[in-house]
This record gives C-alpha cells, structure tokens and sequence, in this order.
C-alpha cells in the first residue's frame, strides 16, 4: 500500500436494513474479473477469501450463509486496488453501498487496513481479514521462491522468513503485529492455517 491512499473519513457503511444482502458467487466472480486484470492479484483475493471461509466455518462455527459473507469481504478487498490506487477501499465500498449490499461485509472490507483507511476491526471478521491479508500474500510470496512451492512448507520457515526484512520488504511485519494483537491467536496457529488452506485456491 502507498502513502497516496487517503482515509476513508468515516466509520460506519451500508445500511442496516440491507443486512443480509449479499452478491452471489457469479456475481462475486464476475465483479473481481471485470475490475481485476492482474492475475497475481486476483489469486490474492481469491486466496483470502478461501481462507476466511474456511476459518469461518471451522474456527467460528458459522453456517454456510454467514461464511458466504466472510468469503465476500476477503474476495473484493483489493478490488479496486489495481485501477484506483489512491482511492483503494473507497471505490469498493462505495460500489457495495450501491448495490445494496449487507453492511458488515462493506466495513469488514474498510477496515482491512486501519492505519490506511481509518477504519478499526471491530467484529471477528474485520480482525480476521486484517490478520489475513498480509499473512497470506507474504506466505505466498515464500511459496513461490520453494521448487516445491507449498509442498513441505512448515511453520518454521514462515516464521524465519518473517524476521528478515529484505525478504517480501513491502509485506508490512508492523500491520502482522497489530493484527495478531487483536485476536486470542497464536502466530504459528494462523500461519499453519493459512498454509493449509490457500495452497489449492487457483
């Protein structure tokens, strides 16, 4: 993220009575496909989205139709990245808003990234696409420089990887921090996690 994003300047999205109001799975698909041409990006999105449903479903108890919404946060949350970088998360939000969409899957999405947008976590699945994000495109970076790529990998590595600064430099290891900070979480827990079940998202 660049210092060119601007807060978001407010903190609450939606409206209420759109609670429950969701995209569709095509819908959903077709939205990132028609905004996101970089596919190294897309596979971002869709790799935090496979990973917020699954730890809605298996983490959190959630049924199908709440994990659906877990899904959607985590797979438009860059949607506006590539094309409006300085307006990144407001395009999204404001995209939703018009359509009607639940309010908790709008605010998950605004505060993915509190010190850029303004906005704070505040429910389970904000702090969670806020541990996520980062960790999972910096495990992904790594998977991508092993021959085996997410084959062996282990907790350990990850780690060790973390602590070197020149390895995925633009990852933010202070956002990880403050993220993990918000939930009852281990570190090792989440990277183990997200190793588990990103590496067959396509």
């Amino acid at each position: 993220m660049t210092e060119a994003i601007q807060p978001l300047g407010r903190s609450t999205f939606g409206d209420p009575a759109n609670a429950g109001r969701v995209l569709s799975a095509d819908e959903a698909l077709g939205l990132l496909n028609s905004w996101v041409e970089n596919e190294r990006l897309r596979l971002h999105m869709k790799q935090v989205g496979a990973v917020m449903k699954a730890w809605a479903l298996e983490r959190e108890g959630l049924s199908e139709e709440e994990a659906h919404k877990w899904w959607l946060a985590g797979l438009l949350h860059d949607a506006d990245w590539e094309k409006h970088p300085n307006d990144h998360c407001r395009i999204i939000v404001e995209e939703l808003e018009r359509r009607a969409i639940d309010p908790s899957i709008i605010h998950c999405i605004a505060s993915h990234g509190p010190k850029h947008f303004g906005v704070e976590p505040e429910t389970i699945m904000d702090k969670m696409i806020y541990v996520f994000d980062e960790l999972s495109g910096f495990i992904h970076a790594a998977a991508l420089v092993r021959p085996t790529r997410y084959e062996g990998m282990d907790v350990k590595s990850i780690q060790k990887k973390l602590k070197t600064p020149s390895f995925a430099a633009q990852v933010s290891r202070d956002d990880i921090t403050d993220a993990l900070a918000r939930i009852d979480r281990p570190l090792e827990e989440i990277i183990e996690f997200v190793i588990g079940h990103q590496r067959d998202v396509a």
